[in-house]
């Protein structure tokens, strides 16, 4: 009855680990249509820059890259801003 009893707790904690796909590309986005001709060679692997740009509805979007050990970039992160009307 005990393992039941576990196995109906842990059941919603195991259910909510679920691996969430990598971010796509949007348009306006440095690596939309794939990666950037030129490489970043004076910044370190691991570091990490944001771009800013509007998107074609007129959001904000800031998105968060991660610079590779090969030097292509990583998208990590995106918030968008919705204008504030």
């Amino acid at each position: 009855m005990k393992p039941v009893i576990m196995l109906m707790l842990c059941a919603p904690l195991l259910a909510a680990c679920t691996t969430s796909e990598p971010l796509q590309p949007i348009p306006g986005s440095i690596t939309y249509g794939g990666q950037p001709h030129m490489k970043l060679t004076q910044s370190p692997p691991g570091s990490q820059f944001q771009h800013h740009f509007t998107n074609q509805w007129g959001e904000d979007v800031v998105e968060t890259y991660i610079i590779q050990p090969d030097r292509s970039l990583k998208l990590s992160n995106r918030q968008v801003m919705s204008p504030p009307f």
